[in-house]
């Protein structure tokens, strides 16, 4: 029976391993050769719990970031400090590690769906869908599923919920954070955008620095801390507050602020509805 574990999505643990491998050696020059991803907080990796944990990272691609976290996560779980040197890594891969994406990108191909079984949980946004700008109710399956993924293992999720930076960042992730009170470790991420294209499936350009920064585990209040004081604790953490703008127009504060207020009463709505 140990050939054909099952996680508890439903996916064979020995093809998510070779799925891992193949992917890994696929991708490896992509951060290492084309490109150079300086690395940072190996050591908060291996101090982490088995279970229960909550990355949370800005976003610059679909796809390149998560990839070069499987990549960062495991080469730190077997020793390496800050460097992602010699494969070997992959060969015994940790196959608890799911992030969080969208349903529709993660089915548009035959790679996404391979991909999505290296370890997506697969969600609907509930403010866009096919282009358009939508207003859904959040699914309570996909709550759940992500409670389900933080009991087995590590989840990686995006908060901002796009790959343009400095939005406002979406309240589900904190009620998530008040729900499980998972360990929550904040990563920056840099280079992607201009490293790869808006997928993270081609290389754009050569020679770029790219850099991770793991930081350690958030001090929170779960029970006490507010929603917007949660998610004010996370802009900070993963610098996507305005404030690490070096030069941010007035205009385009205001509209930041407009939008989180948009948010903030949309939200609002439907908790008093």
């Amino acid at each position: 029976m140990g050939l054909f574990k099952k996680n508890p999505f439903g996916h064979i643990l020995f093809l998510k391993r070779w799925l891992i491998r193949i992917a890994g050696m696929m991708t490896h020059q992509r951060y290492k050769g084309f490109n150079t991803l300086e690395i940072e907080g190996s050591q908060v990796i291996r101090d982490l719990p088995e279970s229960n944990v909550l990355f949370v990272s800005n976003h610059q691609t679909y796809f390149a970031d998560v990839v070069a976290m499987f990549h960062v996560f495991n080469a730190s779980l077997k020793g390496r400090d800050d460097n992602i040197k010699n494969l070997g890594y992959l060969w015994n891969p940790k196959l608890n590690i799911y992030y969080v994406a969208a349903k529709e990108t993660m089915g548009k191909s035959l790679l996404t769906k391979v991909l999505a079984y290296a370890g997506s949980i697969s969600i609907e946004r509930t403010w866009r869908a096919d282009g358009q700008n939508v207003n859904r109710q959040v699914k309570f399956s996909d709550i759940s599923n992500i409670g389900k993924a933080l009991d087995d293992g590590w989840v990686i999720t995006f908060p901002q919920g796009t790959t343009t930076p400095w939005k406002p960042l979406r309240k589900g992730t904190a009620h998530i954070i008040k729900k499980y009170k998972p360990v929550v470790v904040p990563v920056v991420i840099d280079g992607f955008r201009r490293s790869f294209d808006k997928k993270g499936l081609r290389v754009k350009k050569k020679g770029i620095l790219q850099s991770m920064q793991i930081k350690e585990p958030l001090d929170i209040d779960y029970d006490n801390e507010s929603i917007d004081a949660i998610l004010e604790k996370l802009e900070y953490a993963i610098e996507q507050h305005p404030s690490f703008l070096k030069v941010i127009s007035e205009k385009e504060l205001l509209a930041y602020e407009e939008e989180n207020q948009k948010r903030r009463y949309s939200y609002k709505g439907k908790i008093d509805g």
